[in-house]
Parts: C-alpha cells; sequence; structure tokens
C-alpha cells in the first residue's frame, strides 16, 4: 500500500514535544531499521535528532571525529570580542540523551552496494538509509595559498583551531595595520559571512586599535545584503571598512605569505593581517563516496535529498545541490529536518514524499548594538526551491530597531544550536 506523506502531516511532527524522545530514549536498544548519518554540524546533528522524532523505533547512529563542534554562526562575534570560546562550541552529550549512537571516528569508506560505512577504527556499520553531511572543503586554486600558507594566513572558514589563530593575529597586529578579508566566489558557505567578519573585525579596531583599516578584496562586483553592510559600515565606521569589488580590481590573483602580500589585479596590498577564504567544493567525503557532480557539488531529488547518483544515500547541507537556497547553517539544520521526515516515511514503505518547505533566517551584526537580517521560506519543486515568504531588514532605519535587531541574534543563536545538539 502506499503511503503518501503530507506537508501538515510532516509539520505537525516536527512541532511535537521533546517528551517523546525522552520517553524512546530510555527504552533500549531500538528494533528498527539502521539509519547512520555522517558528520555532526547543523545538518547531521539535526538530522539524527529528528530521525529518531519522527522514527523513535529507529536504530540511529551519527558518525563525526571530534567530539566538540565549533559553529562558523557567532564565530565572527568571538573575533569582534562579543563572546568567548566556549559559546560557540558544544558537545556531543544531548544527542546521547536522546538515544542516538554517537560515534567519533573518521569514516575511511561508503559501499553503497552492500549498504555499509567502514570507519577509521575497523568498525563497520550497516545501514538501511545513509544521510551524509559533509561540509565543504577547498579549492586551493589561487597560487601561493596552500593548506600549509592557512597556517599563516588562515581562512578562519571551518571554525575552531582557524578561528582562535585570527583572532590572535588581531590580538598581536600593532594599530596602524591594515586586516585584509578576501571572500571566495561564488558558491560558498554562508554569503553574508565575509561581509560580517569586516564588520565584527571592524569593530574590534575600533575599540581597541583605531587607527587600523579593514580591506575587503572581492572575487565578486555583488554580495548578499550589500546595501545594508555598506550603509552600516558608513554610519559605524566611516573610512575603516573599504569594500573592492572584482570590476574594480578587487579579484586575487596570488598570495605572498613570506611578504604578507596580496596580489591583486591591479595593485599589491600588504596586510598585517590576511583573511583569505579559498573558493569552495562540497567536502571530502562526498567526492571519495562518488555523490559529486563534475562542478564538485552533490545533486540530490529535491523532495528527499536523496542523492541522484547514489540511491539510498541522502546529501544534505552545503554540500547539497539546493537551487534557491543559500548554504549555511540555518538552511542545513531546515534541510535536516525535511530529509529526516522523508527517510522515516521511506523506511515505513512511503513510495512518494511531498516536495517539502525549508526556511532559512540569517542575522548579521554590524556592532555590537546594529544588527540586519533577511529571512526566506522556499517551497521545493522538481527543479528548484522558491521562495514563497520573506523579507530583508529595511534601510535607514533608527537606530532603536537596529538595536533591536542585534539584540534578536543571540536568541536565533541559542535557538538553533538547542534544536541542533540538544544543549
Amino acid at each position: 500500500m502506499t503511503i503518501k506523506s503530507t506537508r501538515r502531516q510532516f509539520l505537525k511532527a516536527t512541532a511535537a514535544t521533546g517528551a517523546a524522545i525522552s520517553a524512546f530514549s530510555i527504552v533500549g536498544c531500538a528494533t528498527g531499521p539502521n539509519v547512520v548519518v555522517i558528520g555532526g554540524g547543523f545538518g547531521g546533528s539535526t538530522a539524527a535528532r529528528y530521525v529518531k522524532k519522527f522514527g523513535p523505533n529507529m536504530n540511529v547512529t551519527l558518525i563525526e571525529p571530534k567530539t566538540s563542534y565549533t559553529t562558523c554562526p557567532f564565530s565572527n562575534a568571538y573575533l569582534g570580542g562579543l563572546v568567548d570560546f566556549k559559546y560557540i562550541t558544544h558537545t556531543y552529550d544531548g544527542l546521547v540523551a536522546d538515544g542516538i549512537n554517537v560515534v567519533h571516528d573518521t569514516v575511511s569508506g561508503v559501499d553503497a552496494n552492500t549498504k555499509s560505512v567502514t570507519l577509521a577504527g575497523g568498525q563497520v556499520l550497516n545501514y538501511d538509509r545513509l544521510i551524509v553531511s559533509p561540509g565543504i572543503d577547498f579549492k586551493w586554486d589561487v597560487p601561493g595559498y596552500t593548506e600549509e600558507t592557512s597556517a599563516k594566513i588562515p581562512h578562519a572558514w571551518k571554525a575552531g583551531d582557524q578561528t582562535k589563530l585570527l583572532k590572535s593575529q588581531l590580538e598581536a597586529m600593532k594599530d596602524g595595520g591594515v586586516v585584509i578579508i578576501c571572500p571566495p566566489k561564488d558558491p560558498f558557505r554562508c554569503p553574508p559571512g565575509p561581509y560580517e567578519r569586516a564588520s565584527m573585525i571592524a569593530h574590534y579596531l575600533k575599540t581597541n586599535k583605531p587607527k587600523s583599516k579593514v580591506l575587503i578584496l572581492d572575487r565578486k562586483d555583488k554580495f548578499s545584503k550589500q546595501g545594508l553592510f555598506v550603509e552600516g559600515w558608513g554610519k559605524v565606521y566611516g573610512k575603516m571598512v573599504e569594500w573592492v569589488s572584482s570590476a574594480q580590481g578587487g579579484t586575487v590573483e596570488s598570495i605572498d605569505a613570506a611578504n604578507m602580500t596580496v596580489k591583486a589585479e591591479f595593485d599589491a596590498h600588504k596586510g598585517a593581517v590576511i583573511n583569505f577564504i579559498p573558493n569552495q567544493v562540497a567536502g571530502a567525503l562526498a567526492h571519495s563516496a562518488g555523490l559529486t557532480n563534475d562542478k564538485g557539488w552533490c545533486p540530490v531529488n529535491l523532495s528527499t535529498f536523496e542523492s541522484t547518483i547514489i540511491a539510498g544515500v541522502h546529501v544534505i547541507g552545503d554540500a547539497s545541490i539546493a537551487p534557491g537556497m543559500p548554504k549555511s547553517g540555518n538552511a542545513a539544520n531546515s534541510q535536516a529536518k525535511a530529509c529526516a521526515w522523508a527517510v522515516v516515511q521511506m523506511l515505513n514503505g512511503a513510495t512518494t514524499v511531498d516536495a517539502p518547505m525549508t526556511s532559512n533566517t540569517c542575522w548579521s551584526l554590524i556592532s555590537p548594538d546594529y544588527g540586519i537580517h533577511v529571512s526566506a521560506v522556499w517551497q521545493g519543486n522538481d527543479k528548484e526551491f522558491v521562495s514563497i515568504s520573506g523579507g530583508v531588514s529595511g534601510s535607514n532605519l533608527p537606530d532603536a530597531t537596529r538595536k533591536m535587531e542585534a539584540e534578536f541574534a543571540p536568541g536565533w543563536y541559542k535557538n538553533i544550536v538547542k534544536d541542533t545538539w540538544n544543549v
């Protein structure tokens, strides 16, 4: 018999209380199908939690090498001195409490024929459905910038030690220095991120090293929330922040790490601190598992997030191709819920699953008292996610409104962290 899941069922299920999870997590080992999730970020951890929530009888295993996860969201606030490192770092204890088997190991192989995942430690996990949330990796395609170079010129686009390195360099630089930020080409993780980073670094400099400057050398001619960022920079920082578009000569041609110099199209720029963010592709696991296309990203069925290359494997988050949606932590969290719902329905015998509704909200801090945002709700179809509602902060708003938006940002972060890791 065909079981057709509906959006009404999905929304009702996602609104269910956490009591059901707690009740089932105290029962012994589940007896249902095996769902393995690889990657413990916003996508993978949310998927693991919601598979267990939608299907309490499912055996859910999350594989993640690290014992704690440091988020890119609010890492810019850490660079700006607004929060400490502990604030953006979270453990997996909450997922264990939910009844999820959390394994801290590295995946060495995925075999779609035997439906198994092999770990570096030798363990082999069989699955009925596999969810992969591998995040991003980098294209080392700019002369002079390599993985080794990033030890001196951090990208800080995978939060953790790189974020700490960039923060320490900002603290060590002399007043009057130039901080150069080089955003990547599209598509990349968190489209407004480099520009919020420029804002938060400018806040740190204005507070501690007011003779310094932020120079953004961009490989693009436009960026997310551009008008709002430019307006905010002018109002809060004056001429401290300068943005150079690709057309104006912002495209980086090479990096000279020894001399801390960025060679752009028209000029060479020397920085006291350089934050170079490489162009991006899906995470390495997606490539080794054969889930990527010739552009380095993972094509999926937009109703279920099942790979169109390998059956039985679902790809969510930054690595997936979800036309219309940005690559962001909030988007990954939303995709994970839709994917979890589809996986449980399919394992329960459904032959069709409606295209999901997904959402994203992105708060950006220009200063501690100046926030902006963009939000959207999408309806999926066979080809793309189409925005059906949402909006962006208005321009020339009163200071009180900007402050209110800045105050909303920590609340958003607290809620999504709770939803993702149960912390």
